[in-house]
C-alpha cells in the first residue's frame, strides 16, 4: 500500500514515463487493485493530476491521459520564470531576517541531498525553498500564481533533476539567489530566480531527451 503522496508521484512518473499512453483512460478500480487501496484516494490522485494537466477528465467518461508537446511545455516554463523572477524581485525588497535564516538551512539540506545523489529529497527541500521566496514576496496572488505553475510543472521539474549534472548546478544557483535576497538587489534577485527556473536551450534538449529515454516518442506530442 502507497501514501497518497507517493500515490500520485507514481502516477505521475507513469504518465510521463509512458506507462500510460497520451489518450488512454484511467481506469480507478485497476488502480486501486494496483496501489492496494481504495478507489477514494486514487480518485483524489486523478484530481490533483487533472488540475496539473497531466490527465484530462471527461464528463460521464473519466480521466484520459492528456498530451503535452515540447512546445507548450516551454511555454509554459516561460510563464512560470517570469512569475519567479517576480517573486525573487519583490522577495529581495521586502524578505525578513528569519526567512533568510531559513533559506540557508534549506539550502543546506539541499546540499546534504547532491551529496547523497537523491534527487527525490532535493526537489521535496527545493520546493520548500521555493515557498519561502513566494512568502517572502509578501504578495499572496502572485505567490498563488507561482504556485499553481509549480505543481503544473512539478512532474517535469522532479525528473530534469535527474538530468546529469543538474543537480549540482541548480545548488550553485540557490547559492547566488540566497546571496541577491541577502543584499536587497531586486534586480539580480529577478534575473537569477528567472534564469533558475527557464528551460531552454540544452537544459530543454536534456529533458525531452531524458523523457524520450524513459518513455520513447509517445510521452511527448511533436
Amino acid at each position: 500500500m502507497v501514501q497518497k503522496q507517493g500515490l500520485r508521484e507514481q502516477l505521475e512518473d507513469d504518465i510521463v514515463m509512458g506507462r500510460y499512453r497520451p489518450g488512454e483512460r484511467l481506469d480507478e478500480v485497476s488502480l486501486a487493485k494496483r496501489f492496494g487501496v481504495s478507489r477514494t484516494p486514487i480518485r483524489e490522485a486523478i484530481i490533483q493530476l487533472a488540475e496539473t494537466g497531466l490527465l484530462e477528465m471527461r464528463p460521464h467518461r473519466g480521466a484520459y491521459v492528456a498530451m503535452v508537446g515540447p512546445r507548450e511545455m516551454v511555454e509554459i516554463f516561460e510563464v512560470m520564470a517570469e512569475l519567479e523572477g517576480m517573486c525573487g524581485r519583490l522577495a529581495a525588497r521586502r524578505i525578513e531576517d528569519d526567512e533568510l535564516a531559513r533559506l540557508r538551512e534549506l539550502h543546506q539540506e539541499c546540499a546534504a541531498a547532491v551529496a547523497e545523489n537523491d534527487p527525490d529529497t532535493y526537489y521535496a527541500v527545493n520546493g520548500e525553498f521555493h515557498d519561502v521566496i513566494y512568502q517572502a514576496s509578501r504578495n499572496s496572488y502572485l505567490a498563488d500564481e507561482a504556485h499553481a505553475l509549480h505543481r503544473r510543472l512539478r512532474v517535469y521539474r522532479r525528473l530534469q533533476l535527474r538530468v546529469g549534472g543538474r543537480l549540482r548546478t541548480s545548488l550553485a544557483e540557490h547559492e547566488a539567489i540566497i546571496a541577491a535576497l541577502a543584499a536587497h538587489d531586486a534586480t539580480r534577485a529577478n534575473q537569477l530566480c528567472r534564469e533558475h527556473v527557464l528551460v531552454q536551450g540544452e537544459r530543454f534538449s536534456d529533458l525531452v531527451s531524458s523523457l524520450e529515454e524513459l518513455s520513447g516518442p509517445v510521452a511527448l506530442r511533436r
